[in-house]
């Protein structure tokens, strides 16, 4: 079959079940099962595929049409430049979480600094962090074993297993030398919202990575008081928050003796990002 018909009739599949990004998902898939990019489908529309690709397409196209992430289906999402592997252990990497890479990298360029990522999942953070800050080491932390696994395959993918330590551990079981730099993005989303989340984030993504209680800050105030004994002083805490956390956050923060020095807005015009810096 025709290149160029098989994506037809796969994003008018997808658009009659109502999946926005329809176009956009159908040749994301396809390059990623031919191994090709976006731009080489677009620009040899006319070419043959073969029954086997066909057969693995028509596969990956059922699993989107019940709602799984592109990135759960094709293995990988794109972050800070670089394809990291993700699957149903990891949350998907949003474009939202890249504002805070944008400013730590302005704050630590050629510093040789220490940092301490909590809830690692995939280890998008620390990794991007540590592909742009050539003198830092890390280490990350996730209580999911699996998602530690990911972590790991995605240092060595990107050969900074050198400069990096990944463990599988509770927060409040971790003690260690104080960082220069602490960055999480914990679970902030309220247990009463988990409900209204998309059917693709609500029945594929880790709800473990979600969940942060009743309002939404139980793991934020975790990470809050731990960073207090794992920071130096003088050093960053940066934290990913929700929508309409900002002020409650901020108050956290203050009350434990720590100083805003910067926050970054996401494209919805939230408060996405809080960096501080410990009294």
């Amino acid at each position: 079959m025709i290149l160029e018909q098989t994506i037809h009739q796969a994003s008018k599949t997808l658009k009659e079940s109502n999946i926005a990004s329809h176009q956009l998902d159908a040749e994301i898939i396809l390059s990623n099962i031919m191994s090709v990019t976006r731009e080489y489908l677009i620009t040899n529309n006319d070419l043959n595929i073969t029954k086997t690709i066909k057969q693995k397409y028509l596969t990956a196209i059922k699993r989107r049409l019940k709602n799984e992430p592109v990135a759960y289906i094709t293995g990988t999402k794109e972050f800070w430049s670089n394809d990291f592997i993700v699957n149903r252990n990891t949350l998907v990497p949003r474009p939202e979480t890249e504002l805070l890479i944008y400013k730590l990298i302005s704050l630590y360029k050629n510093k040789k600094i220490n940092i301490l990522d909590i809830g690692t999942g995939s280890g998008c953070i620390l990794l991007s962090l540590l592909k742009e800050l050539k003198l830092a080491k890390g280490t990350g932390l996730d209580i999911e074993p699996k998602a530690i696994e990911v972590a790991k395959f995605n240092a060595k993918k990107m050969k900074l297993l050198n400069r990096t330590k990944l463990k599988v551990i509770d927060l409040k079981n971790f003690y260690s030398t104080k960082y220069d730099l602490i960055v999480s993005n914990p679970p902030y989303i309220p247990f009463k919202d988990l409900k209204n989340l998309s059917k693709d984030i609500r029945n594929f993504e880790p709800l473990i990575a979600l969940n942060g209680g009743n309002d939404g800050l139980d793991i934020i105030k975790k990470v809050i008081y731990k960073s207090k004994c794992l920071l130096k002083k003088g050093g960053t805490l940066a934290i990913e928050i929700g929508n309409n956390q900002y002020s409650k956050v901020v108050r956290l923060l203050k009350n434990n003796n720590y100083r805003e020095i910067g926050k970054e807005i996401d494209y919805n015009n939230n408060v996405r990002c809080i960096i501080t810096t410990k009294m």
